[in-house]
């Protein structure tokens, strides 16, 4: 059911699966067994269901049987943005795992309807071709890669294989809740599409990876504490596609208006958290700092002369390593 060249992948890189307990995690946790996959998982429990403990402790079985670590975090209560907050803290986890186990990738048990429903949010929301493409089934991060095994499956599929196989999973019933706006989609929308047209969706998939593939430009992106910067790629559409995918890593979605005046603008603050700005051949992403600081005279004379937008001088100020790349850069030393 995996596609060759992740499985390739997979048995190359120390793998970490985001684990839930429920179906789709649950397949994939049985599937990377199958094909002698080397993982551990990892799991959050909220708190806010009496069953995320009998996932948890489905969690510890399944790593005893099967000779992985699970890591286990337990979440502070979240008491507004539920959504927005609780995939803050499970990435944040996983990003700390990262850092002191040396795991190269993330696994996620995302599919084909979870594609599908971010689709067509996407599109009601306006989108271009690359946005619309959405989750791709390998993506490189900064310091990781995520890879997304089930991306070409329908949930259909998944569910087929549990039933087959005898295997014991979890439903969360907030999965069903439809006041949730990706439930909605989900339920509406992607669902019975997919339940009627599902090789014709797989195969118009296959179809916008190669089209993504065509138009958009890779390049790598680096950071510097909370400063990130990246080359452009001399192609505006790729370069706003960055700029959203790191934003996003910030957990910040850039609007679709936000995107529009990128388009047009060199320096644009975004949810007065983050400044944007396009110097060069190169873009700068970092903190917003509204503060009224005395620059040194001499600090201002460098800034001058290198043309470095006002907007972000009182954070280069503060931040003397990153002002001193920002400088190798203009200078294109």
């Amino acid at each position: 059911m995996l596609n060759k060249t992740t499985l390739d992948t997979l048995k190359s890189t120390k793998n970490l699966l985001a684990f839930s307990a429920g179906g789709d995690s649950t397949t994939l946790l049985f599937l990377l067994v199958k094909n002698n996959i080397k993982f551990d998982i990892a799991i959050v429990n909220y708190g806010i269901r009496e069953q995320s403990k009998e996932e948890v402790l489905y969690a510890k079985e399944l790593a005893l049987k099967y000779n992985f670590e699970c890591h286990i975090l337990n979440a502070s209560e979240i008491d507004k943005n539920f959504e927005a907050r609780a995939r803050q803290i499970r990435y944040d986890f996983f990003e700390q795992l990262i850092s002191t186990h040396n795991y190269n990738s993330i696994l996620t048990a995302h599919h084909l309807g979870d594609r599908l429903e971010w689709m067509l949010m996407q599109f009601c929301k306006g989108a271009g071709c690359i946005e619309l493409a959405g989750m791709q089934e390998i993506e490189q991060r900064e310091t990781y890669k995520m890879i997304r095994p089930l991306l070409h499956l329908d949930k259909s599929e998944i569910i087929l294989y549990l039933q087959n196989n005898n295997i014991k999973y979890f439903e969360d019933e907030t999965n069903l809740d439809q006041s949730i706006k990706r439930n909605e989609f989900r339920h509406k929308y992607a669902k019975p599409l997919l339940e009627k047209n599902l090789q014709g969706i797989k195969k118009s998939f296959e179809y916008i990876d190669k089209d993504r593939d065509s138009l958009f430009i890779e390049t790598n992106l680096h950071q510097i504490e909370e400063f990130a910067y990246f080359k452009s790629t001399a192609n505006k559409r790729s370069d706003i596609i960055h700029i959203d995918r790191y934003l996003k890593s910030q957990n910040y979605m850039l609007s679709a208006s936000e995107r529009e005046i990128l388009e047009e603008k060199n320096t644009l603050i975004v949810g007065r958290k983050f400044i944007i700005n396009q110097q060069n051949h190169y873009f700068f992403i970092l903190p917003y700092e509204n503060k009224n600081l005395t620059l040194v005279k001499e600090f201002k004379e460098k800034c001058r002369v290198l043309k470095i937008e006002p907007k972000i001088r009182t954070y280069l100020y503060q931040h003397k390593e990153v002002f001193l790349k920002v400088q190798e850069l203009l200078r294109g030393v």
